[in-house]
């Protein structure tokens, strides 16, 4: 089928592209490669996709609203994964209306988009973050989560709750999916694996907040591909026991449904870094300090319902993730 995936430069949207393409499918691959990380990345995910066939690509932004019902009046995707986003909780507070461009703004151009071109079911990214100041673990999806603590987060709870309009009004089938730490090849430069592999390297201290006390439900790359495919073939229907008078927040009566995806396994930040150090062969000069404005101590999610409809299973060890990881920066970088 022909899948439009935004994002498509991006470290989950170029590895889901290469994986549709190689089963068949073809590939609308959308992104704008935006400089809010290293550019020369991003093309280089992108050389990946371009080779095959079945592969297009669109450079647009997404909040570019004429250039958005352009691209959907033109190729007429059957079904979309709305990956596009600006990541980073930390980066929510320095530039905050980046995220309403393209995490709401972006957002209601792809719902359209959707709307108005029969799209059978759109698949988008959320994430771990939308449970903010909620203590009670493993984070269900069936939990409120009406208590963000950055605007990153915030802005990804606004998408679904966009979402939940579009499939209550429009009957657009939609599924939102919570993203919980994702690493591995090809991954973002301001996620920690990268950050510190890139100062062990160089000699350098690594920064570590929450004075090493964090755990999180690390979720390797191909992992989290194989989950999004799960869900993009398997399009939502409205749940007949669903009740106003009880309502539950992963279901509806329209076609809309929210899944947890993460390897349901929370790691010690201190025990990451030693699998790091064993990796690289190299003891990390470790910087404490205190949990950042905008971030939560621990992570860690309860993926039965993705499971139980899906059969989706994560079966990668961070050891083993982490070591695939450092492979890949060693061969990218020429250290």
């Amino acid at each position: 089928m022909k899948v439009l995936v935004t994002g498509s430069a991006g470290f989950i949207g170029s590895a889901l592209s290469l994986k549709l393409l190689q089963r068949g499918d073809e590939v609308l691959g959308l992104d704008c490669l935006n400089d809010y990380y290293d550019v020369n990345l991003k093309k280089a995910r992108l050389a990946r996709t371009l080779d095959y066939d079945g592969y297009t690509e669109l450079r647009i932004h997404l909040e570019d609203r004429e250039a958005m019902a352009a691209a959907f009046a033109k190729h007429k995707p059957a079904r979309v994964v709305n990956l596009a986003a600006q990541a980073g909780v930390r980066y929510s507070l320095e530039n905050p209306h980046a995220y309403v461009d393209t995490n709401l703004v972006g957002f209601v151009n792809v719902l359209e988009g959707c709307r108005h071109h029969g799209v059978e079911h759109l698949v988008y990214a959320s994430s771990s973050s939308v449970y903010g100041a909620n203590t009670n673990m493993p984070f269900s999806v069936h939990d409120n989560v009406d208590h963000p603590v950055s605007l990153y987060a915030a802005s990804k709870k606004a998408n679904e709750l966009m979402a939940h309009t579009y499939s209550h009004l429009y009957r657009l089938p939609t599924t939102g999916l919570r993203f919980f730490t994702v690493y591995g090849p090809w991954g973002r430069p301001d996620m920690a694996l990268f950050l510190f592999t890139r100062n062990m390297l160089a000699g350098k201290p690594i920064d570590v907040f929450n004075y090493g006390k964090h755990r999180r439900d690390f979720t390797y790359v191909d992992d989290i591909v194989e989950g999004v495919i799960r869900v993009l073939d398997r399009i939502p229907e409205p749940n007949p026991d669903w009740s106003g008078d009880a309502p539950d927040s992963a279901t509806s009566l329209a076609p809309y449904r929210l899944y947890n995806i993460g390897n349901n396994k929370p790691v010690q930040l201190l025990h990451y870094i030693e699998v790091l150090e064993h990796c690289l062969g190299i003891k990390a000069q470790i910087n404490l300090l205190p949990l950042q404005q905008g971030d939560v101590p621990d992570t860690y999610a309860d993926v039965a319902d993705l499971v139980d409809d899906t059969g989706y299973k994560p079966s990668t060890e961070v050891e083993d993730g982490v070591a695939r990881f450092v492979d890949w920066y060693r061969d990218y970088y020429s250290t």
